[in-house]
């Protein structure tokens, strides 16, 4: 029994080391087919929806609905709800880290996620001539398209990066707005 106990782990670290070789090429790809940091950063932010695009789908509401049925989390009340829910079970779902929540403005809409350890920059070194590429720029879209999925307009940035000397990677959450129209009838 313990062997299997192991095999679990063993296999997520795997999935997880795979991912983040995948994603790196992903990355080198772009950065040879762009001229320059800002369109790969655009381009990594947009991944979310290009990926699914042929089908009418995108990785935001695959992974809203995925979430939302393996978590059994109801709909959040408020946007401190919202962030403890992405910190303390998406992230550790998705990507096996809990971040910290931190620097929540006065008025409450705004919060940062402070990564201690990025598992996406897991052997990763950014090269001179791309010291304004945002490596993990994929997880502002993710994290926009996600919660747009559930009717919420985000912005999301990175403050700081561990990549470009930064001790911490810091990602900066701003609630925009509730969207309305795209509620079911009866649903508030």
């Amino acid at each position: 029994m313990s062997r299997q106990a192991g095999r679990g782990t063993e296999s997520k670290k795997m999935n997880s080391e795979l991912f983040t070789l995948t994603y790196g090429a992903l990355v080198t790809q772009l950065c040879k087919d762009y001229e320059n940091d800002e369109d790969v950063n655009k381009q990594l932010d947009k991944i979310l929806f290009l990926v699914c695009s042929h089908r009418g789908y995108n990785i935001g509401v695959r992974l809203i609905e995925d979430f939302l049925a393996r978590s059994n989390v109801g709909r959040c009340h408020d946007f401190r709800e919202t962030a403890d829910v992405i910190a303390k079970i998406a992230f550790k779902m998705y990507l096996g880290i809990t971040p910290s929540i931190t620097n929540w403005s006065p008025g409450g809409d705004e919060f940062s996620l402070i990564l201690e350890n990025n598992p996406l920059v897991d052997f990763v070194e950014l090269p001179d001539n791309h010291s304004s590429l945002i490596y993990s720029n994929l997880l502002c879209g993710v994290l926009r398209g996600a919660l747009e999925m559930v009717q919420m307009a985000v912005d999301v940035k990175f403050v700081q990066d561990t990549l470009k000397g930064d001790s911490v990677t810091e990602i900066r959450m701003k609630f925009i707005r509730r969207i309305e129209d795209n509620l079911p009838a009866g649903e508030e």
